[in-house]
């Protein structure tokens, strides 16, 4: 399996929130993970950075912020230029959709932790 590096927008350390779940997933099948939220903290060895780091070689971000806390991360998930966004329930946001595109980032609607227990991360 290839191991994508992933950044978890909207990370949370609260093992209830689904964020969460998806970092310790992640983990464990292997990808490499980074994480940014509202709180600091730690999931599964993995450090929640608060602010947005500038990244390299992304292959997917996948949300977990609403698309009106997503607003302030346009420009930044654009210039980190990931290969796909996931939208993850709750996230679907089409005006982002199109800004994707205009950038050739890939959307997809779907959920991380499906996904993963599907392989077809």
């Amino acid at each position: 399996m290839k191991n994508k590096k992933t950044l978890v927008l909207g990370a949370s350390a609260k093992p209830e929130k689904h964020a969460y779940k998806a970092i310790t997933m992640l983990v464990e099948k292997g990808h490499s993970v980074l994480a940014i939220g509202q709180n600091a903290g730690e999931v599964a060895g993995i450090k929640i950075q608060t602010k947005a780091i500038p990244l390299k070689n992304i292959d997917t971000i996948t949300l977990y912020l609403n698309p009106a806390r997503q607003k302030d991360y346009y420009n930044y998930i654009v210039e980190t230029k990931p290969k796909r966004v996931l939208f993850n329930p709750g996230t679907e946001n089409p005006e982002f959709y199109q800004l994707l595109e205009l950038n050739n980032i890939k959307s997809e609607v779907a959920c991380t932790l499906v996904l993963l227990t599907t392989n077809r991360y």
